[in-house]
């Protein structure tokens, strides 16, 4: 970051990539990207210490239901692979 305002940014994971997680393995590929990205980029995300990371994750688990109605989408009653994916990839990035 090159502003004392400017903030950091998601993984850089496509979000297609994330809607066609469905297993285990899925999410492990997308840990995987989400690992080499933060490897290549230190501090590009804005939450890339574990603290601000978890912070933002309780927040993420709480406000995924309505990022789903935003969405105009229904959130599952039994959340999944998917949506374990999207909290992960929206702690990275949650101001």
């Amino acid at each position: 970051m090159t502003d004392a305002y400017e903030t950091g940014r998601f993984a850089a994971v496509p979000p297609e990539t994330v809607e066609r997680v469905e297993t285990a393995d899925d999410v492990a590929d997308v840990i995987g990207r989400m690992l080499a990205d933060l490897r290549a980029h230190p501090g590009a995300w804005e939450n890339h210490s574990l603290e601000s990371f978890l912070a933002a994750a309780q927040e993420s688990v709480t406000s995924l239901p309505w990022v789903y109605r935003n969405r105009g989408e229904e959130f599952p009653a039994e959340p999944g692979w998917r949506q374990f994916t999207e909290v992960l990839v929206m702690a990275s990035g949650l101001e």
